[in-house]
């Protein structure tokens, strides 16, 4: 089968377009936690090989958004509750020394690029784009922590946010924490303007644990009596 870029998605290299809009979907939910991957129709569908696909299904699962099973295949990661709150304190570690490194770092395009994607994030909640919000979100987070220039550390952050952002969509949507969120947000690139390194680390810190707090509330009130996967 000859090789084409998937209909609808920009063109980049085939696994990289493939790759981009499994994630896509499995953030805005297109396929639920524990959904098998279906190659044959996924590569019918994109009009690519299984080839690529494969190559796709580990990229993900390097994300932690696959689980590949020997027999089964490619399955959207179901995460417990204790996964997920590890998730956040590793977000909750990682992502105040990136703010603290990234603020005396800051230049005026820095401050630029993050005053776009905030607008940006502030629109799409406006108008209720659940989708939106969630990638503008992640995109906000990095091009705050970008300037620290710890690639290795913000790589590991990128993976942890492509592995919360779901959850995240989830507690802002369910849990009306949309303007505080908006709110937040504003102040947090406020205290990088002032140069505010250590407040603008505590912040941060405290704006992930109180997803987390918020999301595993969510999380208990919804589980079934005696489930505490």
């Amino acid at each position: 089968m000859a090789e084409r870029a998937p209909r609808g998605i920009r063109r980049q290299t085939v696994v990289e377009s493939a790759t981009e809009e499994l994630r896509r979907r499995i953030l805005a939910g297109g396929f639920r936690a524990g959904e098998a991957l279906r190659q044959d129709a996924l590569a019918e569908e994109f009009g690519i090989s299984r080839i690529p696909l494969r190559e796709s299904f580990r990229q993900l699962a390097a994300e932690g958004l696959v689980t590949i099973h020997p027999h089964r295949g490619a399955v959207v990661s179901t995460l417990s509750t204790e996964e997920i709150a590890e998730l956040f304190d590793l977000r909750a570690m990682l992502e105040p020394d990136l703010m603290r490194r990234a603020v005396p770092r800051m230049a005026a395009p820095d401050f630029v690029e993050a005053e776009r994607v905030l607008s940006d994030y502030s629109a799409a909640i406006d108008r209720a784009d659940l989708n939106a919000w969630g990638e503008l979100n992640t995109e906000y987070h990095l091009a705050l922590y970008r300037p620290a220039a710890r690639p290795q550390t913000l790589a590991l952050v990128r993976a942890l946010l492509a592995n919360t952002d779901r959850y995240t969509r989830l507690q802002l949507a369910v849990a009306g924490g949309t303007e505080r969120a908006k709110a937040e947000h504003a102040e947090l690139l406020a205290l990088c303007r002032r140069g505010a390194a250590e407040e603008a680390a505590r912040f941060t810190k405290r704006h992930v644990m109180d997803v987390k707090r918020d999301l595993l509330r969510l999380l208990a009130a919804s589980a079934p009596a005696g489930n505490t996967a």
